[in-house]
């Protein structure tokens, strides 16, 4: 469908659902009740608790968790109640209530200073059997704070590539690949601005500094309808919002980089601020190099978190955050790499009564990087951004004690400048500027949470739009990629609209306390994309919008769930089997130019996936020993017309098996072991099937896609810390670590060359990336 006006009537018809389904909310809480409402905090910093359970004693179906900002509602018929509050961590609170009329109750949780052992989930204790929603990890710092990762940084989106349907895209990689999905099929939010590139030092550490966050939500099945715009996955990661009781200080000096964190009250109990930096110094010690090319070396990365909140009153908080980060690579001589991440986010909170919660938010976000060669006689710099603004309008209604209802608009204006090449006028190299692309995506949602003794109920439609908008002109291309039709278009007039509709549902029977089953059913729509024909993904992988050639991708997921808590609630285990189809993917032609390239849109290939499989989770969540086990066994494939004769084949991120082992055990008051084994199938790779002589070079042919296997990649990362003398107001520790422990030289790359003693034969030279690296990080806090 095509149109200017077509953006309209997504909007008329989700406004016509919010108002059936707010009277039939309503209908069921036609009998006298009242609420009980307020905000879920941490006694000692102020920080509001995200996922705090929440319950009346004497109505035992009752229950709900308070939201990312850490309000509650729950209400119930007049009488005498004893309010249950707890949180993961923390001491659980028993308030008798006596309900004669709507109260407001702040409630303040005191941490569980006589709790000796680790935890390693945020999540209440029965959440995931009584929760709906399937295929969702909650992880906050403190629960992950133990496991090794590289180079002795604690990393987000390192840990969660050990949960089973989440696998890492590479060695030393931040991208990851969720139950079939490519990277740019993953939703990564930061205090809701999408991050476009979560990589610093490609991909060697996320863009997220640990100290800054607060909470991460990992939805890889049953997505909520408030997100959209990505296929495979949502990382929703919400930044600390700052101490609003005292100023403190905290960070870490490690072997490459350093880390510092102030917060404070901006005015006691109303307001408070947080700010985060870290940077890496291995140019530092490259100048010290006797070597002239080390000595120029640029090799270094930056990142900035800034949050600050302030409660105007009982009914309204405003929160302003951001992120600033940039990356350098390259020799100052010859050639240059940067690239970076802004965004910046807006929100009000306001609460139009004791069950009514709003939240507007204006966001901004903004991908570019440049790539610059000095050569004198071929000098040239690319530069290419991704640039969005947002406007989100989300309520939340707590109908009932059995309903919670979500709803909200959406816009988006996206710009894309592709690439544009500039160089000196010695320069043999050619000026170019690639046409900018403008885009608006709409949304609209609802969903209700219906929840009753045993049985819960997620269900909701997400209707959303998107537009590409003029001025320009858009070229359409045959099969062949030659072009058939051109026209030019006016600024703001829409070249071409898709309506996209998302059903989604999750329903969940609990069995018994302890046992609980849960199916559900998702579609998802995706109108950006990411080109890329590289091993890995690179900062300069190409952004393009849907299209007049490039339809939106689809995804439709169906999973089913056995979740089981046993041993008084000390382990939980989880086993849920999947099955994902996907339309309108996107692949290139045999030797596509896909940098520079004008008609990119007529380089590429479009067909099928589908991806199944099956994830089994073990966790022991307390005690002094703890840790989890994570197993898939899956298979992706992709299906292209041009490719493999039309058949099947599987996709790079295809791994028969994957799995990772992880424990901690506190060994004393003071010094705490951890250890992760990670054992995977190598990625599916193209490989050449025979060679010939051309001029007297070798050239290699291909065959099949992906026809062929990496070797399978296995490691061992330790950990230990050591926690200095408690004092009242100083605290620290030592982190040391090992990673990759028995040195296992795993490939990164494979290269195929003549055999120098008979160049007839053919030699496959592996390269691999990390040995074993040890790491010391000195942590601090005041």
């Amino acid at each position: 469908m095509s149109g200017p006006n077509f953006s309209k009537r997504p909007l008329l018809s989700t406004n016509f659902l919010i108002l059936l389904c707010l009277l039939l909310s309503l209908s069921t809480a036609a009998q006298t009740r009242f609420s009980i409402n307020g905000t879920i905090k941490d006694t000692l910093s102020g920080e509001t608790l995200i996922g705090a359970s929440i319950k009346l004693r004497e109505i035992p179906a009752s229950g709900t968790t308070s939201n990312t900002y850490g309000f509650y509602s729950i209400s119930a018929a007049p009488g005498e109640y004893t309010l249950v509050v707890s949180y993961t961590g923390y001491q659980t609170i028993n308030t008798p209530i006596t309900l004669t009329n709507n109260v407001t109750l702040d409630i303040n949780l005191n941490p569980n200073a006589l709790l000796k052992e680790v935890i390693v989930s945020s999540r209440p204790v029965k959440e995931q059997i009584r929760d709906p929603q399937m295929g969702i990890e909650k992880l906050n710092m403190e629960s992950i704070k133990n496991v090794p990762v590289l180079f002795g940084e604690k990393d987000i989106l390192k840990t969660i590539q050990l949960l089973p349907g989440i696998k890492s895209a590479g060695e030393g990689n931040s991208g990851f690949y969720v139950r079939g999905g490519s990277a740019d099929q993953n939703l990564i939010l930061l205090d809701e601005a999408n991050v476009y590139n979560a990589s610093h030092l490609l991909g060697f550490f996320s863009t997220f500094n640990s100290d800054a966050i607060k909470d991460v939500s990992v939805y890889k099945g049953g997505m909520p309808a408030q997100y959209g715009g990505r296929l495979a996955s949502v990382v929703d990661i919400r930044m600390n919002e700052g101490n609003r009781n005292r100023y403190t200080a905290e960070g870490g000096i490690g072997l490459i980089a350093s880390r510092l964190k102030l917060e404070g009250p901006v005015k006691k109990g109303r307001g408070s601020f947080m700010l985060s930096g870290r940077r890496t110094y291995a140019d530092l010690f490259l100048k010290l190099s006797s070597d002239t090319v080390l000595k120029t070396t640029q090799l270094y990365f930056y990142d900035l978190n800034a949050k600050a909140n302030y409660r105007i009153n009982d009914k309204n908080v405003i929160y302003l955050s951001g992120y600033f980060g940039n990356d350098a690579l390259g020799l100052r001589e010859t050639f240059s790499l940067n690239w970076g991440n802004t965004t910046a986010t807006m929100r009000w909170n306001h609460l139009f009564s004791e069950r009514m919660f709003s939240n507007t938010t204006l966001i901004y976000s903004d991908y570019n990087y440049a790539i610059e060669n000095f050569d004198n006689q071929s000098d040239f710099k690319v530069t290419s951004r991704i640039r969005d603004w947002n406007l989100k309008q989300d309520y939340q209604y707590f109908g009932s004690d059995q309903h919670t209802l979500k709803f909200g608009l959406n816009v988006n204006h996206h710009q894309i400048k592709p690439g544009s090449i500039s160089s000196s006028s010695t320069s043999s190299v050619n000026d170019k500027e690639i046409t900018r692309r403008r885009g608006l995506e709409l949304a609209a949602y609802i969903s209700d949470e219906w929840k009753l003794e045993r049985f819960g109920l997620v269900y909701g439609l997400r209707l959303s739009s998107f537009s590409l908008l003029g001025p320009g002109t858009f070229a359409s291309y045959d099969q062949n990629g030659n072009i058939i039709r051109s026209q030019s278009v006016g600024s703001g007039k829409a070249v071409k609209s898709y309506l996209l509709p998302e059903p989604r549902i999750s329903a969940s029977y609990q069995l018994n306390p302890n046992i609980s089953l849960k199916t559900s059913y998702t579609r998802n729509t995706q109108s950006l994309h990411l080109l890329s024909n590289s091993t890995s993904s690179l900062p300069t992988d190409l952004w393009v919008m849907s299209s007049n050639n490039i339809r939106p991708q689809v995804a439709d997921q169906l999973a089913l769930g056995y979740y089981q808590n046993f041993k008084d609630d000390q382990y939980e285990f989880s086993s849920e089997v999947y099955f994902k189809s996907m339309k309108n993917q996107i692949d290139y032609k045999n030797a596509a130019n896909l940098r520079g390239n004008e008609n990119v849109e007529s380089e590429l290939l479009f067909g099928y996936g589908r991806a199944y499989g099956i994830e089994f989770f073990l966790k022991k969540r307390t005690g002094k020993f703890n840790g989890w086990l994570g197993y898939t066994l899956s298979r992706t494939e992709r299906k292209f017309d041009e490719i493999s004769n039309g058949d099947y084949f599987p996709a790079k991120q295809d791994r028969t098996h994957d799995l990772s082992l992880v424990g901690i055990y506190n060994i004393s008051k003071r010094w705490t072991f951890s250890g992760t084994f990670i054992y995977n199938t190598g990625n599916a790779i193209t490989f050449p099937s025979g060679k010939y002589t051309l001029d007297g070079r070798t050239m290699f042919y291909y065959t099949e896609r992906n026809g062929y296997r990496m070797p399978d990649y296995h490691r061992l990362d330790i950990n230990a810390t050591l926690d200095g003398k408690p004092g009242k107001k100083y605290q620290s520790s030592w982190t040391f670590g090992v990673y990759n422990a028995y040195n296992r030289q795993n490939a990164y790359i494979i290269d195929f060359r003549d055999n120098p003693d008979d160049p007839s034969r053919t030699q496959a030279v592996q390269t691999s990336l990390f040995g074993i690296i040890p790491s010391v990080t000195w942590n601090f806090k005041f």
